[in-house]
């Protein structure tokens, strides 16, 4: 049940490990204020933007991630500190809505592979059960990391694709 995410458990312990570029990088459960994240999402230009996310210019990106870590459960990457990866689950009804961003930079070094994994297994533990998210047909990138994680197409929309699986 998705109201059990207000408990907010962490999950047993961070993973580490070596991307495909040789970088090693830690994914944990992220509780803290906006800064790090904020950061990481300025790195974005347009061509790496879905959807409309995330915004344009910082202080949009700012009001966008305060109202995301107002609610939801959240997993980082981070390489040397600085946060490269984000991914959220946010309660949406019965279900939990993902959302997850990798910094252009860092992106098809299996850092995506790693994020939802942890971020399932986190909202596993907090009672999420069912998980739903929409993605761009022409992303195949994306779709394909769904699909691994295991979400199947549940309904095409003009550009997009709604995915969802069970946990």
């Amino acid at each position: 049940m998705v109201s059990a995410i207000d408990q907010h458990r962490r999950p047993s312990s961070p993973t580490t490990f070596t991307d495909r570029a040789e970088r090693p990088i830690t994914v944990d459960a992220y509780a803290g204020g906006p800064e790090p994240v904020v950061e990481m999402y300025t790195h974005f230009d347009d061509e790496s933007r879905s959807q409309g996310l995330p915004p344009r210019g910082e202080p949009r990106i700012r009001e966008w991630i305060d109202g995301l870590l107002d609610e939801g459960l959240h997993v980082v990457a981070r390489h040397r500190g600085d946060v490269v990866g984000h991914a959220v689950l946010v309660p949406f009804d019965d279900r939990a809505e993902l959302a997850i961003f990798v910094r252009p930079a860092y992106q098809s070094a299996g850092i995506g592979t790693q994020l939802i994994g942890r971020l399932l297994e986190y909202g596993r533990e907090n009672g999420v059960s069912h998980v739903w998210l929409t993605v761009d047909r022409n992303n195949r990138i994306a779709m394909n990391l769904y699909q691994s994680a295991g979400f199947e197409t549940t309904a095409r929309n003009r550009g997009d694709y709604e995915m969802e699986r069970y946990l």
